[in-house]
């Protein structure tokens, strides 16, 4: 209870008890729980397996897999993993169905939405599999822009994994693929991020100009699309810009990403799975520029309040505390960012 005023008041149990007192974090924890299930149902959901049992009507599957992703958007992780794994299972039962066709789309949606919550939770190889099966879904669907948006989950877990080069490979032969079907509705939205991918994982090998060069592609077509949710990526012009910030902050020029911050609004796109990027990659910059820790400790807060699972298993948020803290510690201030760190149990 005390832990639980303390977050409240956004101060650490122990400035209110006066001795150390532990910071629970019953939702993290919770996700976290969860990952054995959801991995389990990935491996039970082989498409070359025949399904057993029976599944709720494909209708029904649908309106949970929207639920999914509405937690997924809201970075309620805890939530999505506890609903997945059920589904998952329904939705490869229902693909042996008379309305296999719909059933291969939403369980393509549930393994996207699978990998993106594993990956954000610290698990890139479940993430991975999950992205497999995405992809399995959208071969057996046969659908061009399916498979475009599982080679994107694709491309996302192989990074995650530190896979570098297989992830741009990976991203870049999808983006020529699908080049060939950009008149589909969701076409350019799934190309977008296809890019985006692809400037990430140039990124990451350490090659900052092809990253811009790609992230250039991105923001000319999400000037032709504008702000989009197609098949809940989000592309736009905002997007673009919150993947370009977080491009930047670690190698690139982190005053560039306090400047895109400073004209950019996140709420224009109304998930919190994209806006907490904007706050943590802002708070990361200027904790690198220095001189501007507590507008940083700011950023960082305004993040949990949107996000508290997503930050709160952030490794690279972590890090960013500890310098934040220890430069505190020399100050001989920072309240609200003694809270934040027990929370986070960063020491």
């Amino acid at each position: 209870m005390l832990a639980d005023i303390a977050g409240a008041l956004e101060c650490a149990p122990s400035d209110l008890a006066g001795t150390g007192v532990p910071a629970p974090d019953r939702a993290t924890a919770a996700a976290h729980a969860a990952v054995l299930g959801l991995r389990r149902a990935l491996i039970d959901i082989d498409l070359t397996e025949p399904p057993a049992g029976d599944a709720p009507p494909v209708a029904e599957l649908g309106r949970t897999v929207a639920l999914a992703d509405t937690l997924h958007a809201a970075c309620d992780y805890a939530g999505a993993a506890r609903l997945l794994p059920d589904l998952l299972r329904d939705l490869h039962t229902e693909t042996a169905g008379p309305d296999h066709p719909e059933a291969l789309r939403l369980l393509c949606d549930a393994t996207h939405i699978a990998s993106s919550v594993l990956r954000s939770l610290g698990h890139p190889s479940d993430a991975w599999l999950a992205a497999e099966r995405c992809r399995d879904a959208a071969d057996a669907a046969d659908d061009p822009l399916l498979r475009g948006y599982a080679a994107y989950a694709l491309a996302g877990a192989a990074i995650a994994c530190g896979s570098y080069q297989r992830g741009q490979t990976l991203a870049e032969r999808a983006a020529g693929d699908l080049g060939r079907h950009l008149g589909r509705p969701g076409g350019p939205e799934v190309l977008g991020q296809l890019h985006l991918t692809a400037a990430l994982a140039s990124r990451c090998r350490r090659r900052l100009d092809d990253s811009r060069d790609w992230l250039t592609e991105a923001a000319t077509l999400a000037r032709r699309t504008g702000e989009t949710n197609t098949m809940g990526l989000f592309f736009g012009p905002t997007n673009v810009d919150i993947w370009r910030m977080s491009i930047e902050v670690d190698d690139g020029d982190p005053a560039l990403v306090v400047e895109i911050a400073r004209r950019t609004d996140p709420a224009a796109i109304p998930a919190g799975v994209r806006q907490v990027f904007y706050y943590a990659d802002t708070a990361r910059a200027l904790t690198r520029i220095g001189g501007q820790d507590r507008e940083a400790i700011r950023f960082l807060l305004v993040a949990e309040r949107i996000a508290p699972q997503h930050v709160r298993t952030s490794v690279e948020l972590a890090e960013a505390i500890r310098v934040l803290l220890e430069r505190s510690r020399r100050q001989a201030g920072g309240t609200e960012l003694r809270a934040l760190s027990e929370r986070m149990q960063v020491n």
